[in-house]
Formats: structure tokens, sequence, C-alpha cells
């Protein structure tokens, strides 16, 4: 399991990588995660937030949520908030929205452009940088991922085994 201060790197070439990295993190999400999405305009934060979804059972169409700021997808193993943050002014507009219901639900929260309001983001949450190299092909990222502590599987197994 990895350690909350631990570094995971990836390196995608298509969207396709992007998209099945982003499932392998959020098959083992837990509830109740945080998950800041950083990186430049066209980066690929919606790629990652798709295969995200996927990875959680979630099929429906899974679109950036740039002028309604939230869009919420409850049909998989756990709920997911999917927040673009880019057009908030103030984090007071976060309220508004009942972000603190999503972010310390039983879902999880995937936050597009958190730099924008370090202010609401909790301490313990998981930082995912996209950064792109057009030296590396027009497809390339370097997904950096801080402080994930998921593996929801192995740990499920292990309550389960416990109990039986």
């Amino acid at each position: 399991m990895m350690e909350q201060n631990e570094l995971l790197v990836r390196e995608t070439r298509s969207d396709k990588e992007t998209e099945a990295f982003a499932g392998e993190l959020a098959a083992r999400v837990l509830p109740g995660t945080v998950i800041c999405l950083d990186g430049d305009l066209g980066t690929g934060k919606t790629v990652f937030a798709r295969g995200f979804a996927r990875g959680l059972g979630i099929t429906e169409p899974i679109v950036s949520p740039t002028f309604t700021i939230l869009h919420g997808y409850e049909g998989g193993r756990l709920p997911l908030w999917h927040f673009d943050v880019y057009r908030i002014e103030e984090p007071e507009e976060m309220d508004e929205i009942g972000y603190e219901d999503c972010f310390y639900g039983d879902g999880v929260s995937l936050v597009e452009w958190a730099s924008l309001v370090p202010e609401i983001i909790p301490e313990d949450a998981v930082r995912v940088t996209i950064r792109k190299d057009p030296e590396q092909g027009f497809d390339y990222r370097k997904i950096t991922v801080k402080g994930f502590r998921g593996f929801a599987g192995e740990e499920e197994k292990a309550g389960k085994a416990e109990k039986g």
C-alpha cells in the first residue's frame, strides 16, 4: 500500500492509456476521497475523469462540468462528484453548490483546477497533476499522483476474511 507522501508517476501515450490508468486508481479508491486534478488546458483532465468513472463502473457519458461546476454520477461502485472549478471566482461559490456534502460523503470527489480553490481542499486530498510534453508526442502525458491511499479491493477482501 502507498504511504500518503509517496509519488506514483505514469507516462501515457494515448487517451486509452490515460483512461486505463485512471480506471486502475478508481478500482482501488476508498469512499470519502477527494482527488485534486490539475494541469493546463487540454492536458487530459476530463480524459482522466472519464477513465476514473469507468473504473468505478459508471457507464453514462462523462463531460467536463465547465459551466455547471458539478456533475454527479451515481451508477457505479461509489458515487462520483466531478467538479470543474475553473470559473469559480470566490471559494464561497462552492458553498452554494454544497461541496461539503460531496467531499465528506460516501462518494469520491474529482476536482478539476483544484489549485484555484486551495482554501476548501482537505489536507489529505490526493493530488493528480497531468503534464504534456509535445517533444514526446501529441498524446503523451506524464501523470503524477501524490497521497493516494486507496486499495479498497484489498482492504475489502481482508475485512471479509476477518469476518468469515
